[in-house]
């Protein structure tokens, strides 16, 4: 394999977005084949044996034309010790659907009189083929009139954190509210840089110092690591991301205008071929900062790399060609800020980039460009640029339904905070919803978590370096802080498995 060149200005590297998670990185992984979400109307408040305030709304919400029909069955996980715990039921355990249109089930918490008073967690889940997606209810049963329940009650999907510092990658999750360590590996070779996550949730490739390298993903979300111990290409990844049909890993390297594309065994996840060559493209410049891929199902699929003051590039890609790159168009920055936020909408509507001086005579000079996809090309969205907020964009994550999308600013005008904003999305305007404080102004990345239940923010300055929100309606809500490690980690990206 070719080896890209190497600035040591990368030891110092941000977050990728997302995915992205995403899809981390500043990259966010991919959301894969996922067709329908579903959300809740918040958590339940409800005394022992109560027949009534004891519901909750499920809503399911088709996407990428979803027709068929989703199974739903809900669990609950109870305080450890509990007597009569409470149980759980739906109205419709079954919903058909023809068009885009949302449907809805009631979830009801059945308790007892003698039930014990506490959190409980109903999760929701919705079945439809191999596809399946779920979301938390918290039930607080208790005799007083205000509820306990938090909104950290809920269960995330497994997400990994990679650590500069201590030289780790972390597998971890939320569990009833709670921060989890699934597992931590050090890698083989010092100074990570950027991690991606295959669509199909069976590989995680970790970009060092040393090159690329291949773990699968274990039961559970562990991480093993592959390929014998060596690396599978000698890249040294500033930005890199999976294709959606897990043939491709599409990588970058900072001082480089290589884009290459490395093919790999979907079933393996390690090349295709022994010693093949990679493909390459050709960038306009050599500051490649981010990249994102078309999801799965595009008929105008691309390959988009923002170059920070290179601009962004937007690369045709046909990932059944020998050389899936295929020609390009090229976008420049409005004003005198780089582009150094990218990520494409989950059913390939909209490209997102995130432009550091896009709105120059505001306080806040941050922008969201957007642009639609279409059969006649890419096109920049009237209204846009969109104030992010701040003043540097540095994450973008859309959510799997493509309804919300949230920008992280690792600097902001006038605060020693970073922070992150919501916008809902239609398919001619955005909407701002409302920003919320994140970590000490450091590098961040962002990943919306498999469940659709929590946004995940890694700071490299922070300390702890892990905030997780929930999100209602695109509004987010700080649900935990937590650490890593052992802090000074230095987390410089984030990726949620799908």
């Amino acid at each position: 394999m070719k080896m890209g060149k190497w600035a040591w200005l990368l030891l110092a590297a941000a977050p990728l977005v997302a995915g992205l998670a995403g899809c981390g990185d500043f990259w966010q992984a991919p959301s894969g084949s996922t067709s329908f979400t579903l959300t809740n109307s918040g958590a339940i408040t409800v005394s022992p044996g109560a027949t009534t305030g004891n519901t909750a709304t499920i809503t399911v919400t088709p996407s990428s034309s979803f027709t068929g029909t989703v199974a739903l069955t809900c669990a609950v996980t109870a305080p450890s010790g509990a007597s009569n715990a409470t149980t759980c039921g739906l109205s419709s355990s079954s919903l058909t659907f023809s068009t885009s249109t949302a449907q809805t089930s009631t979830l009801t918490a059945t308790t007892q009189s003698g039930t014990t008073a506490g959190d409980y967690t109903l999760t929701v889940t919705g079945t439809s083929g191999t596809v399946s997606e779920t979301t938390s209810v918290c039930v607080d049963v208790t005799t007083s009139t205000t509820g306990n329940c938090s909104s950290a009650s809920g269960t995330s999907g497994v997400f990994y954190v990679l650590n500069q510092e201590t030289n780790q990658v972390v597998a971890m999750s939320i569990a009833s509210g709670k921060l989890t360590t699934i597992g931590s590996l050090t890698l083989p070779t010092a100074h990570p840089i950027a991690i991606a996550v295959a669509p199909n949730g069976n590989f995680l490739y970790v970009s060092t110092a040393g090159g690329i390298y291949l773990y699968t993903i274990e039961s559970g979300g562990a991480l093993q690591l592959g390929n014998g111990g060596s690396v599978i290409s000698q890249d040294l990844a500033y930005t890199m991301q999976v294709d959606s049909t897990n043939s491709w890993l599409v990588d970058a390297v900072s001082g480089s205008t290589q884009l290459a594309a490395i093919a790999i065994n979907s079933s393996t996840g390690v090349l295709a071929t022994a010693s093949e060559s990679e493909q390459y493209f050709t960038l306009p410049a050599s500051t490649p900062v981010q990249l994102a891929i078309s999801p799965s199902s595009c008929t105008n699929c691309y390959v988009f790399v923002a170059m920070g003051d290179g601009g962004t590039e937007a690369i045709h890609f046909s990932p059944t060609n020998a050389n899936p790159f295929v020609g390009a168009t090229h976008y420049v920055v409005l004003h005198s800020g780089g582009d150094n936020a990218i990520a494409v909408d989950p059913s390939n509507r909209l490209l997102y980039v995130g432009e550091a001086d896009a709105l120059p005579s505001a306080t806040q000079s941050g922008g969201l460009r957007v642009f639609t996809i279409s059969a006649s090309g890419i096109a920049e969205l009237g209204g846009s640029p969109y104030t992010s907020g701040g003043t540097g964009p540095s994450a973008i994550a859309p959510t799997s339904d493509g309804n919300y999308v949230y920008v992280g600013n690792q600097a902001v005008s006038g605060s020693s905070s970073d922070n992150i904003a919501s916008f809902s999305v239609s398919t001619t305007a955005l909407t701002s919803i409302s920003t919320v404080t994140a970590g000490p102004s450091g590098p961040l990345g962002l990943a919306v978590d498999s469940t659709g239940n929590y946004l995940m923010a890694v700071d490299s300055a922070g300390s702890p370096d892990l905030d997780a929100y929930t999100m209602s309606s695109g509004t987010l809500t700080s649900a935990l802080t937590g650490t890593t490690g052992t802090d000074p980690v230095q987390a410089v990206a984030i990726a949620a498995a799908p």
